[in-house]
């Protein structure tokens, strides 16, 4: 399914691309930042630099295959695109990022925009504190 992914992006099928779209395709973390994937591809023994990593995370960044995220201690981390809109709540402890989705908030959002006239075209939310296990 990568090829095909790859293709349908505009981008031409690699050895590094399809690696690293294998690599976060299988991730069982949905955040991971150019220095997990290189750790990833290393214990493969895949032989791929991380100024490649980098650089391909851009591509599927500006081909529509990736979202980044900057959470939280200046790294980028990066997530499958999704045509479903979720928000993140960010551990400031262990790092743990969890998605989660509420209409009640969605809906306050854009009532907040029309009142200021203001025409949405995307947003962000995200949640900065302490996961369960932490705050124990």
């Amino acid at each position: 399914m990568e090829n095909q992914d790859l293709k349908n992006a505009g981008l031409k099928v690699t050895s590094p691309r399809v690696k690293i779209l294998s690599i976060i395709e299988g991730a069982t973390l949905n955040h991971l930042s150019a220095e997990d994937i290189y750790k990833l591809l290393l214990e493969k023994n895949e032989d791929i630099g991380l100024a490649t990593v980098y650089r391909v995370l851009t591509q599927f960044e500006a081909a529509g295959l990736l979202v980044k995220h900057n959470f939280a201690d200046g790294r980028s981390v990066f997530e499958m695109a999704s045509e479903e809109h979720h928000d993140h709540m960010v551990c400031q402890n262990c790092g743990k990022v969890e998605e989660f989705y509420d209409a009640e908030i969605e809906s306050l959002q854009e009532k907040i925009a029309k009142k200021h006239k203001f025409k949405m075209l995307h947003h962000s939310l995200t949640l900065h504190g302490m996961c369960a296990k932490c705050a124990r």
